[in-house]
Formats: structure tokens, C-alpha cells, sequence
């Protein structure tokens, strides 16, 4: 086997952590970001490109032509793109959301609450888990005017098309604040390498990628003593990707070939959810670091029809259970309890439903799975159910 030639490693079928070559992934990697593929971009830093905001609206045909030049970028370029300026006639927006969101760390650390991070030591940064929502309910003007601006949109639109979900999480770095480990992001960065395996070639490579953008906006200077976000130009394009982020090699090799690019408030960067990325580590003294995460969504991931979950799983547990005692294969139960539950673990409130040996948090069927290998009774499943989606909701 060719592990060298991209050709020959696309593949229907399933993807294994021992099919990871690290040529194939230099050779990913190591290409040029090339200014005259993009002649929207202003200038490539760092093999980024850099974007100028633009000083005015955007007529349509122009904005769908820098939208179509953007989504370009995110799966055939870099996978990163810097917009300087995106808030730069909003910067007083930004101002306003920035106090709101010291505020509500405020409260939280009052309410003993507060966030930790997926990808960094416990108590290392603050965090507001859903940060959109919260915005909203403190300062419903300061929200109106911010998420106004119209380059996250446009950015949005750009990889993921009309009626996309907005969720956002702030994040204040303090100084001496250690960098994350590298990562890729939601989807499939959010499973440990054992649930990766178990999604198609496919999906690592065409589905998850598109479902989800990344993006940060700057709510302060960031000069890159500060730790902006360490990226990996073109490590999207490596198919392994999200089974390969954990090793070793790929670990020293982004420690040596990443890079990061100073921001200044009111910038934005947007990339690729599978892009090889990291916080950087915030040496100064004295800057705490706050930018505002994006995690914005496809419209399309999710089902036809509204299901009552929690209803079918305790109206069927008692034939689970008969099939169990009556010799039903692991495999048939799985197959049943896929088909009723919800298997995914996500959405949820990051504040209370924490992760549990990984990075996501105990499904609904994950539960049902347990019950009925345990034998409980339907009371029991009943009360654990309802906790299961008192700790979800919002609020």
C-alpha cells in the first residue's frame, strides 16, 4: 500500500488509528498557500490568508464572490482565514460585550460556577459555556448590535449556507496561562479515537468538516506573546486527521511547523473544524487575553421529525430487558436502543452535563445501554432519564 499517494488512501469503509501515515500527512501539509489563488486576500501571513474587512456593504454579487473565495480557502487552501477590521466600526460593540461577559464570569464564580476548557488544565482560563445565550438574556442591545456585524455572517453563509445556528463560548486566558493541546474541533474531534473509528471514511472526510465553522473574534489586542491560536496550515486535508492528533509525531511536528498570527481588537479568524489548532500559551504579565469562540452550525444535521426520546426509551425498556433475559445478542439490544435513544451527545449544557472519560458527556442511550445491562427497574431509568435532560436544558 502507497501510504504516500492520496489517491490510493480515499477509501469507502472505516478508518483505523494504525492506517495513520505520517508522510502522507507532511505531504498534506507542506504545500504553499499561494496569494494569487485568492485574489480577494490582501496578503498571506504565516501561510494564512489575511483579509481587510470590507469598508463598506457589500453589494451581493460582490459578497458572494468573496463568500465563494472564503469557502475555497476553508477546504481547498489553508483551511484559515484572518479578517482584520471585522469589527473595526464596532469596536465600541465590542467594548460593551466584553463588560457583559467580565460580568457574568463575575456571577458565576459567585454562584460557584464557571467553565473549564476541553482541551487545557482545569481552572487554567474562564469560560462562559453558552456565552450566546447568556449575552442575550444580561444585555439584549449589546447582542443586537455585535452579532449585527455582518462579516460573521457572511462567513457563515460562506461554509455553511442560510439558517445556520450561532453558539459561542468566551474565553479569558490569563497570563502564564499554559497553551491547549492540539486538537481538531467539533464533530468528530469530540469523540475519543475508539468512537472515530466507528464513522465511515466518509464522514471523517466530507461530513463533519462541512456540518461546523470555527471562528474567534479578538475583544482585545492579542500580539503573540498573548497566545493567540497556534494553527497548522492545510492539516484539514489529512483524511486520519481526527485520529491522528493524539500521537506523538504529529504532536512534536505541530510544536515545530505551526503558527500564529497577531490579532488586534475587532479582528476575527475563521477556520476549518478540522484543522490542527491550539490556544497559545499567554506568557505576559499582565494581558488577559478574551476572545469570543464561534461554533456555528449547519442547518442540516439534524433530524425530519420531533421524537419524544425519553418517551420510547421507557415505553420499550421492559421488552429490552425481556430480550436480554432471553437471549438477546449485544448486538441486536444496540441495534434497538440505536434506533429509540438518543445516541448523540450533543447539544447540551456544558455548565452542569459535564464529559465524562473524554470529551463528551454520557448520551441518553448510553444510559439505556447501562440500565439494561444492570437491570434496573423502570422507576430508576425514569429518575436517571429526567436528570439527563434537566442537566441539558439552558437554564
Amino acid at each position: 500500500m502507497d501510504c504516500l499517494n492520496p489517491q490510493k488512501r480515499r477509501r469507502t469503509g472505516w478508518l483505523k488509528e494504525g492506517d495513520c501515515c505520517f508522510e502522507a500527512f507532511k505531504s498534506a501539509v507542506e504545500q504553499q498557500t499561494c496569494l494569487s489563488d485568492f485574489p480577494l486576500a490582501d496578503e498571506v501571513t504565516s501561510g494564512i490568508l489575511v483579509y481587510n474587512a470590507p469598508p463598506r456593504l457589500l453589494a451581493p454579487k460582490e459578497a458572494d464572490a468573496l463568500a465563494e473565495e472564503w469557502a475555497r480557502a476553508f477546504s481547498e487552501g489553508p483551511g484559515v482565514i484572518c479578517i482584520r477590521g471585522a469589527f473595526a466600526s464596532q469596536l465600541q460593540d465590542v467594548d460593551s460585550v466584553t463588560a457583559a461577559f467580565h460580568s457574568i464570569i463575575e456571577q458565576e464564580k459567585e454562584a460557584g460556577g464557571g467553565g473549564g476548557d476541553h482541551f487545557a488544565k482545569p481552572g487554567a482560563n474562564s469560560r462562559i459555556w453558552n456565552a450566546l445565550e447568556k449575552l442575550a438574556v444580561h444585555s439584549p442591545e449589546s447582542f443586537v448590535n455585535y452579532y449585527s456585524n455582518p462579516v460573521i455572517a457572511l462567513a457563515a453563509r460562506a461554509w455553511l449556507g442560510p439558517n445556520y445556528q450561532v453558539t459561542s463560548q468566551a474565553n479569558v486566558v490569563r497570563p502564564g496561562g499554559e497553551a491547549q493541546a492540539m486538537h481538531r474541533d467539533y464533530h468528530l474531534g469530540f469523540t475519543t479515537n475508539s468512537v472515530a473509528e466507528q464513522y465511515p471514511a466518509h464522514v471523517h472526510a466530507h461530513v463533519s468538516p462541512l456540518l461546523t465553522l470555527q471562528g474567534a473574534v479578538a475583544h482585545c489586542d492579542m500580539p503573540v506573546e498573548t497566545g493567540p491560536t497556534i494553527y497548522l496550515p492545510h492539516s484539514h486535508k489529512y483524511e486520519l486527521g481526527y485520529l491522528a492528533w493524539r500521537r506523538q509525531e504529529f504532536k512534536e511536528y505541530f510544536g515545530k511547523r505551526s503558527v500564529q498570527v497577531p490579532l488586534a481588537k475587532g479582528d476575527a479568524v475563521f477556520f476549518n473544524p478540522a484543522l490542527f489548532h491550539a490556544a497559545g500559551s499567554n506568557i505576559t504579565t499582565d494581558c488577559q487575553r478574551m476572545a469570543n469562540l464561534l461554533q456555528i452550525s449547519s442547518a442540516m444535521g439534524r433530524a425530519m421529525e420531533t421524537v419524544d426520546r425519553t418517551r420510547v426509551s421507557l415505553t420499550i425498556f421492559p421488552a429490552l430487558l425481556a430480550l436480554a433475559r432471553h437471549g438477546g445478542t449485544e448486538e441486536a439490544l444496540a441495534n434497538a436502543i440505536a434506533a429509540s435513544a438518543e445516541g448523540y451527545a450533543f447539544p447540551t449544557n456544558l455548565d452542569f452535563d459535564k464529559p465524562i472519560g473524554g470529551l463528551a458527556p454520557e448520551s441518553q442511550a448510553d444510559k439505556l445501554k447501562r440500565a439494561v445491562a444492570e437491570g434496573w427497574d423502570v422507576d430508576r431509568l425514569r429518575l436517571a432519564l429526567h436528570e439527563w435532560e434537566t442537566r441539558r436544558c439552558s437554564r
